[in-house]
């Protein structure tokens, strides 16, 4: 896989640094882009990241993104549509442009970028996966832009699927709870992070490395005929509040 390239979008930290990390290993060429550089480059096995500085909101510095890492690196073999996100707010709360910058990011976002590089994948029988989420699956009080958003994204993965088969194969993986450095008071801190993870049927959340073995089979010859899953990597699931509550209260 010595020649094999990679695009990652919001490949500098997070789930997205983990992914480019693991194909680096693997010996992959990685071009990774981030609105800023990151304070350590992306390194793994011996090998760096690319670095691309660019807003993947912005349309056209979508296209000058895709066409510098094909030139750059001579070839696109993967895209990896991981940037996204969302503040936590309620709708009523929301101005319409914060809603539409939601929807930009997680769903506009990766369509244009999948566009961008589907003449390069078509010609190295490439292959997108889509980072979606499992609120585009179940509803969440306070990011009802990013659920819609990722709903579409998983909707979006389908329908590529079928357009671009057999050229270009499109997947998506759809996260539940992950360990994140950058949330972990929101989740309460080290404590609120082991009791989240305590009620999934794993025990734990997912880490960036689960994450990114998930990417690499599903850019390898063993998927080779994997097209239009969205695949739920969530250890098992969230278990229904109701049962704890009722348990509680059964004394």
């Amino acid at each position: 896989m010595s020649e094999r390239v990679a695009l990652i979008s919001g490949g500098t930290r997070g789930i997205g640094r983990a992914i480019a990390e693991r194909l680096l290993t693997d010996g992959w060429q990685v071009a990774v882009c981030a609105r800023r550089a990151p304070a350590e480059p992306v390194a793994a096995g011996g090998r760096e990241a690319l670095f691309l500085p660019t807003d993947v909101r912005d349309p056209a510095a979508v296209e000058a993104l895709v066409a510098t890492a094909i030139e750059r690196c001579g070839r696109l073999d993967l895209l990896v549509n991981n940037a996204g996100g969302t503040p936590a707010a309620a709708v009523a709360d929301s101005s319409p442009e914060l809603l539409e910058k939601v929807i930009a990011l997680n769903l506009t976002a990766p369509l244009i970028l999948a566009r961008a590089a589907y003449g390069a994948l078509r010609d190295a029988g490439g292959s997108v996966v889509n980072i979606a989420s499992i609120s585009g699956l179940r509803a969440a009080p306070g990011t009802v832009a990013y659920g819609a958003a990722k709903a579409g994204l998983i909707s979006a993965t389908q329908g590529l699927a079928m357009e671009w088969g057999p050229d270009v194969r499109v997947n998506a993986i759809v996260i539940g709870l992950v360990e994140n450095a950058d949330q972990v008071e929101h989740y309460g801190g080290a404590e609120g992070v082991a009791r989240l993870g305590a009620t999934l049927p794993m025990k734990r959340m997912a880490r960036g490395h689960d994450v990114a073995a998930c990417v690499a089979w599903l850019a390898s010859p063993d998927a080779a005929y994997v097209s239009g899953a969205a695949i739920e990597l969530h250890g098992g699931g969230e278990i229904p509040a109701f049962l704890a509550l009722a348990q509680d209260g059964g004394g």
